[in-house]
């Protein structure tokens, strides 16, 4: 059994530092949430129905969805009891738990070993100077590896997946640890680091090569090379392409706009193009509170635009940052990006169709009759899970006229919001307790907010729903979720999965209450949702549901691991990003770890006997958030994201990872392999 970890109380919600929360998101957790509708959501209206009405419609969409007992092996209002003697490892997920540290360094299980794949600075376009920490320029930046990587994506080049487009996202900039403290004040930054930071956002594109024989991922210089910024134009498709919400002074049109910003997470689609999600862009606009139009000013207060100056003061060298003065360009933020890693000279989009609000990620599922169903949270306390289905077919293949074919499928079709109802109404206390059932789970339903030109929300155009979707989705009292971050689809058993990572508010004064799919009151460790789509089709507008683990620590009563010991399981906190190995095992990136260690990599059978044992593969450095998770039998990679970013500056660093020494910290992305027989690599998760 791994040690207890006793938890600590930091002056912010979860393990994050005030610095990532001021550079990462705007401080939003000090400020009041962007959701004060007051929807009274279908959690509440079947309070008053009996428990056995709610339980047997429960029961009949479980049966129609192939029911969850089915596919996983055991029954599903039966927790498993403690094992009289360890289980068989599933396969992908045998190897010897981390154990939970506070370490400057990368902790990987034995038997493994790793490599930095690329840092913050290092050469992406064919030309890029060597990085200096000391004498930086924002020509050179737009030439290397941004800052801050997130989403990370493999793309095979060859049948054997030794060659590889890798896309990494760079989410955000901190600037009090990007420069030397004698060079920066955060209070007078100078033009040029202000351009620093516009080309450090954005994402890379590298060709990357894995070593059959030694193991681990390594770049190679090639015409693939690729820096996109906060200068890239990007064309904006869908139904809103050309609203009039969308037009400034530099755009009249409202279909060209310049870089992308935040992006979080992301999916690599199956025609080998990338989603990326721009997540937390109201933080680096400037002056809201001087929109005096009533109506511009609810929008922008909705979407959390900010008011008085901004943590950059970007605004001081582009207007275009100063809402005061382009009150539009806010809306020309928030959606989900496309690029083609495939061909460098493409022109990256802006897709409409997807809806506008803090995008975590996108990943995309085929529906039974071949259109494509894509997947998003916003990533934001008492927000919503979103899906979209395009009109037309999918055409299977990665060639250029498959690629064009199937990115065009995102700017038609139908955009939902999710609605969730649990099965056993009054029996969630806040506490964590499980109902009488053994199971967090219920149903839920797909509500319709546009499709083309036509809105199903009251008062709503279209136009308006795409553009301010978040007010839309209040209107048809969607399901106040806590914080939806990544959601995948499960490639082995078809179910989705939802990380939703934590919040401290729920059950507040004046909050919103506790309801099955979000249990516990004060939730700062999150959980993790999976739900089955009637019928295990995509297009379906109904499914069933049920949490896989309400995250924490083990020996906490509030906890619950999909029914499996609670003695075997590594403790995880702030789940984030989510990705699945060819076995169908999740596996869960965390951000804000509230146990008191570093962040981590955990692996999770989602079927059989050992459904909910979650075990920790590895942890990052201090300071630092784990992200962008990719699994495959030969390779694990991850982003290491903010190391050491709980120093005020760079000054005086907590961490000095990877370089080592006295070095300043870099954002990096780390491959990691098993070490096999005779010198060739081994299978992840395997003996």
């Amino acid at each position: 059994m791994l040690d207890r970890l006793l938890p600590l109380f930091p002056a912010h919600p979860g393990g994050r530092s005030p610095i990532t929360c001021e550079y990462r998101c705007g401080n939003a957790c000090a400020h009041p949430e962007a959701n004060e509708s007051g929807n009274e959501y279908f959690g509440d209206v079947v309070k008053d129905i009996s428990r056995r009405r709610v339980f047997k419609a429960g029961a009949v969409m479980a049966a129609a969805a192939g029911g969850f007992a089915a596919l996983s092996g055991t029954a599903a209002a039966s927790p498993a009891g403690p094992a009289s003697k360890p289980p068989r490892p599933v396969p992908g997920t045998d190897f010897e738990p981390v154990p939970p540290n506070k370490l400057d360094q990368v902790s990987i299980p034995a038997a493994y070993d790793q490599r930095v794949v690329v840092r913050w600075g290092d050469p992406v376009v064919a030309g890029a100077p060597k990085f200096d920490f000391t004498k930086q320029t924002a020509a050179a930046q737009a030439k290397q590896f941004g800052y801050n990587n997130d989403f990370v994506g493999l793309i095979p080049q060859d049948p054997l997946g030794l060659s590889n487009l890798l896309v990494v996202n760079h989410e955000y900039t901190t600037e009090v640890h990007m420069f030397p403290a004698d060079q920066y004040d955060p209070a007078n930054p100078t033009e040029e680091q202000v351009k620093i930071a516009w080309a450090a956002h954005g994402l890379s594109v590298l060709l990357t090569r894995r070593d059959p024989v030694h193991g681990g991922l390594a770049v190679v210089p090639s015409r693939y090379g690729r820096r996109i910024t906060l200068d890239t134009v990007f064309e904006v498709r869908g139904p809103a392409a050309g609203s009039k919400y969308l037009k400034t002074s530099a755009d009249p049109s409202g279909r060209k706009v310049r870089g992308t910003q935040n992006n979080c997470s992301g999916g690599v689609t199956p025609w080998g193009t990338v989603l990326s999600g721009e997540e937390n862009f109201d933080q680096y606009f400037a002056n809201s509170d001087k929109v005096t139009d009533p109506v511009a000013a609810a929008r922008l207060k909705r979407y959390s635009v900010g008011a008085g100056t901004s943590t950059r003061k970007w605004e001081r060298f582009d207007k275009r940052w100063d809402v005061s003065q382009e009150p539009n360009e806010p809306n020309r933020f928030g959606w989900v990006v496309e690029i083609d890693p495939n061909d460098p000279d493409s022109t990256p989009v802006k897709h409409t169709a997807l809806g506008r609000f803090k995008h975590e990620a996108a990943n995309v599922k085929i529906t039974a009759d071949g259109r494509v169903a894509v997947y998003s949270g916003d990533d934001s306390r008492f927000e919503y899970i979103y899906k979209f289905v395009s009109k037309g077919k999918y055409k299977p293949g990665n060639s250029a006229h498959a690629r064009r074919h199937n990115s065009a499928l995102l700017d038609e079709g139908t955009l939902y919001v999710a609605r969730f109802t649990g099965d056993s109404p009054g029996e969630i206390d806040g506490t964590g307790k499980l109902p009488a059932d053994h199971e967090f789970d219920g149903t839920g339903e797909w509500i319709p907010l546009a499709s083309g030109e036509k809105s199903f929300v009251d008062g709503f155009t279209a136009e308006e729903v795409y553009v301010f979707t978040r007010q839309a989705a209040d209107k048809v009292a969607a399901t106040k979720m806590d914080r939806p971050e990544d959601i995948e689809p499960n490639p082995v058993n078809g179910r989705i999965y939802a990380a939703l990572t934590n919040n401290t508010d729920r059950g507040a004064a004046g909050k919103a209450g506790v309801d099955e799919v979000n249990p516990r009151n004060g939730n700062k460790n999150g959980h993790i949702l999976e739900w089955e789509e009637n019928r295990g089709d995509a297009a379906s507008t109904r499914f069933s549901w049920r949490l896989l683990l309400v995250c924490g620590d083990p020996a906490a009563a509030d906890t619950y691991f999909g029914g499996f010991d609670k003695g075997q399981v590594s403790p995880i906190s702030c789940p984030d990003n989510v990705a699945f190995d060819r076995h169908g095992n999740l596996w869960i990136a965390t951000d804000g770890n509230a146990l008191g260690a570093n962040d981590g990599l955990f692996s999770v059978p989602v079927t059989g006997p050992e459904r909910g044992h979650v075990k920790q593969f590895l942890s990052v450095p201090v300071g630092a958030e784990t992200c962008g998770p990719v699994v495959t039998d030969h390779l694990v990679l991850v982003a290491v994201q903010h190391p050491g970013e709980n120093a005020a500056s760079s000054a005086n660093p907590t961490s000095h990872w990877p370089d080592g020494g006295t070095a300043q910290p870099r954002p990096s992305i780390v491959s990691v392999w098993k070490k096999g027989r005779f010198g060739l690599p081994g299978r992840i998760g395997e003996r």
